[in-house]
């Protein structure tokens, strides 16, 4: 279920009032006359299951109620409540499979910002992985993936594709295009710090890496690998069950490839440089593919479970 708590003028309360009353999956409605005072109005609360919340949050901004007034939207973790329970029963779907379009959107709208929190996730994390590569060690490339923070921002830009958001769009495409080459390029400068105070070594670099190799050898798995990742990226944020991120972080290689790449960079090694690269290529492409492809499909499903119950 979610919780909305509504902000509108006096002379829209009856309209917002009978829209919540005819929307089916709604309970729980409270109107509390003259109680709010910036922007002045009444206070309207209800419940809402899940599956009906982007529907209704959709006809409430269409009345304009978001701009002389305000809706907030909580989720609710438990509600006892026999109303509840049918307001779950009479609203089509389920509430796990339900897209909220507006919380998608200011998901990805906070995640996919370039900014200095970002930046220095993204490099951390490509300096970890290029650790991990010199030792051969799978355990902190997995660290590294988990750091990462390139998935909001790719999301960003399925989620843009989809809902024909420019300015979404634009800004996620930034975080990734600005991002990457920024965090190899202070990786690269790391590399040659660490090499010059004796950390890192070429023999490291050169030597065979079993446990590491796969980052810069693509191959047709690997975008078959970042298409599954990208599917279950996406439904993880529009079913609201975020912890399976960190299984789509370690599943690719995003980071480990720019790390390598910037490594192999200053090494002189044109060859992992030029595989790292088509690495970090394939799966950001393969990503954003499944990810659109996924929010699409999504979006074709709930409006044609809008258009069954209508008919």
């Amino acid at each position: 279920m979610l919780h909305l708590r509504i902000i509108a003028p006096a002379d829209r309360t009856a309209q917002v009032t009978t829209l919540l009353s005819e929307t089916v999956g709604t309970t729980h409605l409270v109107v509390l006359e003259g109680a709010a005072r910036d922007p002045e109005g009444d206070l309207v609360l209800c419940d809402v299951a899940r599956e009906a919340g982007d529907e209704l949050l959709t006809r409430l901004r269409a009345t304009g109620l978001d701009e002389v007034g305000a809706i907030s939207v909580d989720g609710i973790d438990l509600s006892l409540s026999s109303r509840a329970d049918r307001a779950e029963e009479d609203a089509p779907g389920e509430g796990v499979d339900a897209v909220l379009w507006e919380s998608l959107s200011e998901a990805t709208h906070e995640e996919s910002r370039l900014t200095l929190t970002y930046l220095t996730f993204l490099t951390v994390a490509t300096m970890l992985a290029a650790c991990g590569v010199l030792s051969d060690s799978a355990v902190l490339i997995v660290g590294a993936m988990v750091v990462g923070p390139e998935f909001g921002p790719l999301a960003g830009v399925c989620t843009g594709l989809v809902r024909r958001a420019p300015r979404l769009l634009w800004r996620s495409l930034a975080a990734v295009l600005v991002g990457f080459p920024v965090a190899m390029l202070l990786t690269g400068g790391f590399s040659v710090l660490m090499d010059a105070l004796g950390v890192f070594e070429y023999g490291d670099f050169a030597r065979p890496h079993p446990m590491t190799d796969f980052i810069w050898k693509p191959d047709p798995l690997s975008f078959v690998v970042a298409l599954l990742a990208g599917v279950a990226g996406i439904v993880s944020l529009t079913s609201a069950k975020s912890g399976a991120l960190v299984g789509v972080a370690i599943s690719v290689t995003t980071v480990p490839a720019a790390a390598n790449a910037a490594l192999a960079l200053s090494y002189g090694n044109l060859t992992e440089t030029g595989g790292s690269f088509l690495q970090l290529l394939v799966n950001l492409a393969g990503i954003v593919l499944a990810g659109t492809l996924t929010l699409l499909g999504q979006k074709l499903f709930w409006a044609y479970q809008r258009r069954q119950r209508t008919t």
